[in-house]
């Protein structure tokens, strides 16, 4: 006999997310690396979201235990992905994350860069000579421990070697190799981006070298990630109101239901873009928090889908604007959500998203 095909709710999918990416206040992770366990990784392209999304992830962790997770236990890792796109991840996942995405990454950036030295026709030889230097720079910097691009290019000379970037751009023309090479290499695994130069909104970020590596069969390492090989899973079909679904076998049981919870989420977060099909929580909102590109902007959520945004002032203040009518309750939680995110980020920070939208533009005034 047939078995029945279960239905996941929009509600149970709404509880199963607050649950597991810590957004209900009993369920919050006691640490950074928890915090980020929880949902595989942080996008990590603009520094401040990183910090964000742990504080709304956690009650106790503040700015120096991050900052310690980052650049001094070294539980989390900031490496290229996919798409490269620079993510914060667990220190374990590390190798997975190189052997699924980031060795195919770093393949096609090194032709890349090699073309664009042979075709400046700096060398006889462009891949050897682009080897050499690579190789360089992985030494100096090794003895240096840690060091900034221009250091490196001190002690290491030929990466201030002149190439074109972007030469069917209009912004494009001639740069030092320093940044792409130091891109190449991390995405190698061969260094990693350590502490920033200045506070922790920075984007200016030193250098180490990388721990020895871990390689991974390609496969293995993507089955474990991206669950891209679906015939390797145990998984359960469900069904999504209307749409396909599966769930890993063992994982059927309904979500018990949570506590209505307010959070504040940053530009970028994970939990607003990890999804393709975003309807089911972020309903008629896309065009107001999303820019052209597909990059959503600071959200407001309640009791599991986006109600509106928020955006920091020119003066402190955490601005918020609710695009539906959420009733007293939620916006008195979603209020003090807003204090409690300004006394977090204290007095002297700003919060400006890499990827502007329009309603974050809007609040800043």
């Amino acid at each position: 006999m047939g078995h029945s095909i279960r239905t996941v709710s929009v509600a149970e999918r709404r509880t199963r997310l607050a649950f597991r990416h810590h957004l209900v206040p009993d369920q919050r992770a006691g640490t950074a690396a928890a915090a980020v366990d929880g949902i595989i990784g942080l996008h990590g392209t603009d520094p401040a979201s990183v910090y964000l999304s742990v504080w709304a992830r956690t009650d106790a962790v503040d700015k120096t235990a991050i900052e310690y997770a980052l650049y001094e236990e070294r539980s989390l890792v900031r490496m290229l992905g996919m798409r490269r796109t620079v993510f914060v991840v667990p220190t374990a996942l590390v190798p997975v994350i190189q052997s699924a995405c980031t060795d195919q990454i770093a393949e096609r950036l090194r032709r890349q860069l090699t073309q664009v030295v042979a075709e400046a026709g700096i060398a006889p030889d462009a891949a050897t000579w682009l080897k050499d230097v690579g190789e360089g720079t992985v030494r100096v910097l090794a003895a240096r421990g840690s060091a900034t691009g221009a250091e490196l290019a001190r002690d290491e000379p030929r990466l201030r070697t002149q190439i074109i970037a972007a030469a069917d751009n209009p912004y494009g023309g001639a740069v030092n190799l320093t940044t792409r090479l130091l891109t190449l290499l991390s995405a190698e695994g061969l260094i990693v981006r350590g502490r920033p130069r200045g506070g922790w909104t920075s984007t200016q970020f030193t250098w180490s070298a990388a721990p020895e590596r871990t390689d991974l069969p390609t496969a293995a390492a993507r089955t474990e990630l991206a669950r891209q090989v679906v015939s390797s899973l145990d998984l359960t079909e469900v069904d999504l109101g209307g749409t396909p679904g599966v769930l890993l076998t063992g994982d059927e049981a309904p979500a018990a239901p949570a506590e209505p919870w307010a959070a504040l989420l940053p530009a970028l977060d994970p939990t607003a873009m990890g999804w393709r099909e975003r309807s089911w929580y972020v309903g008629q909102h896309t065009a107001a928090l999303f820019d052209r590109s597909g990059n959503i902007g600071p959200t407001i959520w309640w009791d599991g889908r986006i109600v509106g945004g928020w955006a920091q002032r020119q003066d402190g203040e955490i601005a918020v604007r609710l695009l539906e009518d959420v009733g007293t309750e939620a916006a008195a939680a979603i209020a003090a959500q807003a204090r409690r995110l300004q006394e977090w980020i204290g007095p002297d920070a700003k919060i400006t998203p890499r990827f502007r939208t329009p309603l974050e533009r809007e609040l800043c005034g």
